[in-house]
């Protein structure tokens, strides 16, 4: 049976699905399948199987930073986006697209500049903003859309 108080969580490490209960999302909880922690204090790194699991599936509104490794503000802004990973979990998951190893997922999505942050939440896109941001700024700009 499901527990409307338990939330679905897909696993950093192995991408499986594991049922919370919201009460113990701040429990360090960690997964049925493989053991990781869910919520290891940084981003995950998203191909498109990930992507389908930790943004389509779950139930955890998913912040996503689609970024390519020659970016000079993208690795500006990970260390950034990094520390927002931090303050914004268990409530949030944070991701890391690179869209030239994933540039079906960045063309999906129409990412025409990068960095861009795009926020998820029952798979549907939320909001969207262009450009690089501090700590401060990312997690002001996720909270208010939740």
């Amino acid at each position: 049976m499901n527990d409307p108080d338990s939330l679905l969580i897909a696993c950093p490490a192995c991408h499986a699905l594991n049922r919370v209960p919201q009460a113990r999302l701040g429990d360090y909880p960690k997964c049925g399948k493989c053991g990781a922690a869910l919520f290891p204090g940084k981003p995950v790194a998203l191909d498109e199987a990930g992507f389908h699991a930790h943004v389509e599936r779950a139930d955890l509104p998913v912040l996503v930073d689609f970024w390519a490794p020659w970016c000079g503000p993208c690795r500006m802004m990970a260390p950034q986006f990094e520390a927002a990973a931090a303050q914004l979990e268990p409530y949030v998951r944070l991701a890391k697209v690179d869209t030239e190893a994933q540039p079906a997922l960045g063309a999906r999505f129409g990412i025409r500049s990068i960095p861009t942050l795009a926020l998820f939440k029952g798979g549907r896109e939320l909001a969207r903003q262009a450009g690089a941001m501090g700590v401060a700024d990312i997690v002001r700009w996720t909270r208010q859309y939740l």
